[in-house]
């Protein structure tokens, strides 16, 4: 019986997650151990950022950060523009770690897509993209549009107070 699109996304990244948790076991890394590492790849995350990014409160982040600097894979400085802010960055270990895993976890997953033609493999890259943006920008969307309701209680209650009401 085919998959509907729901249960296909589903079986999908429970698969892509399994992949992510082998690679990142050959390390002695966790799949958040892992997200954290791939996070630092690009950028210099203060800690409030990483938790964002990771979807974890403050306490968790700074326990995960702690137990990677333990293990050299991470350090932790000051900003340069405000110093209560404290940057998490990969040292050269934490970085050769995170190339070396990066590197398994690619080949895990395309190993995944090896029986598709490179039209269905460009057909899927898109269509994934597609709705990873869609996310994103939904996101984004539902953040915007708490403001702008927020903000039109906040006028609303003051036109309520001063005598007005809304038609």
């Amino acid at each position: 019986m085919p998959l509907d699109p729901v249960d296909a996304l589903v079986q999908l990244s429970f698969v892509v997650q399994r992949a992510i948790a082998t690679a990142g076991a050959a390390h002695d890394l966790s799949v958040v151990q892992v997200r954290m590492l791939g996070i630092l790849r690009d950028r210099e995350p203060g800690m409030l950022e990483l938790g964002v990014h990771l979807g974890l409160d403050k306490s968790s982040v700074t326990g995960l950060v702690s137990r990677a600097e333990k293990r050299g894979l991470v350090r932790r400085s000051a900003s340069p523009h405000d110093g209560r802010v404290v940057l998490v960055s990969l040292t050269a270990a934490g970085r050769e770690v995170t190339e070396r895993g990066e590197a398994e976890i690619r080949d895990r997953v395309f190993a995944l897509t090896e029986h598709l033609t490179a039209r269905q493999r460009a057909e899927l890259t898109m269509l994934v993209g597609t709705i990873v943006g869609d996310e994103s920008e939904s996101g984004e969307r539902e953040e915007s549009g708490e403001r702008e309701e927020s903000g039109e209680r906040e006028e609303s209650g003051e036109r309520e107070e001063s005598g007005e009401r809304e038609a």
